[in-house]
């Protein structure tokens, strides 16, 4: 009888899931017009999520795909800008959640540009989902066209791209640090990959036994403590204020994304964050 009363639960519940569901993507996909946010770094992705694209004479970088529906207004806000798709060279992911790669597929068949991907998450892209997760949704696969390594570089011209694994969030989470200039003043940007749990199982069995993602998490949050950037850049643009900065970029502040304390706050947040989750998932039954 519970197991029935169970299954009707999950029978109602569903049709509302999926109402709510579609209401995030729709709230996630809706457009916004591409800018300059610092030196040669460009906001070309959707109004809720985060794709950047970075600019050199000698060709493009694009970080991130978003959903696999919004591909198209990628595309058409990287055209906006003057820039030509067949001119980017390299595809990158921050993290194989289907909000962040669905529109990779789609992107790499628009610009011919391979798909560079960490060890952790290559699996994910190739099934064209987030594998030992039922609770995410898919996305068009992609097979990543090399490995990339924690340090290693990606040039365009004379463009440079850091590669730091900060895996935790997923297996194979990465970021990148870039140096740019804005009217003469050098600046380090952080493409700074997702820091928080979002569901994922630190422990398992009983007593309760911590997974390797809590050895990822901890190590992530020990380097990038070590680390320092003037400008954060991640990919829900609510985690790094994206509008109230926009606005300040729009009434004339060139430097309204330099902020050289939001690192360590962001930071000290999601480690915080973390401890408050590893806590509830060793209580719960």
């Amino acid at each position: 009888m519970i197991r029935l009363l169970a299954a009707a639960a999950v029978l109602i519940a569903s049709p509302v899931m999926a109402q709510r569901d579609a209401a995030q993507r729709r709230e996630w996909n809706a457009p916004t017009t591409p800018f300059r946010i610092v030196g040669n770094v460009y906001y070309v992705g959707t109004a809720g999520l985060s794709a950047f694209l970075i600019v050199d004479p000698a060709g493009l970088v694009l970080i991130d795909g978003a959903l696999p529906e919004s591909a198209s207004r990628i595309a058409a806000n990287i055209r906006r800008l003057g820039f030509r798709l067949r001119d980017v060279r390299y595809l990158l992911n921050n993290h194989s959640h289907f909000d962040h790669s669905g529109g990779l597929a789609a992107l790499h068949r628009a610009t011919g540009a391979p798909l560079l991907s960490s060890a952790g998450d290559r699996a994910d892209l190739i099934a064209g989902r987030t594998v030992g997760r039922r609770d995410l949704a898919g996305f068009p696969p992609i097979r990543p066209a090399r490995t990339i390594r924690d340090g290693e570089t990606i040039r365009v011209g004379k463009t440079i791209l850091t590669t730091h694994l900060t895996p935790g969030h997923t297996d194979g989470a990465t970021s990148w640090t870039l140096h740019t200039q804005e009217k003469g003043r050098p600046l380090d940007v952080l493409f700074l990959s997702s820091l928080s749990v979002a569901d994922r199982p630190l422990v398992h069995g009983r007593p309760p036994r911590e997974t390797a993602a809590v050895a990822q998490f901890r190590s992530t949050f020990r380097r990038l403590a070590a680390m320092r950037a003037d400008v954060v850049l991640s990919y829900h643009p609510e985690q790094y204020d994206l509008q109230a900065k926009r606005r300040k970029l729009a009434a004339g502040d060139p430097f309204a994304f330099v902020d050289a304390g939001e690192l360590p706050r962001r930071v000290d947040q999601a480690r915080r964050a973390f401890a408050r989750t590893l806590a509830e998932q060793r209580r719960a039954p």
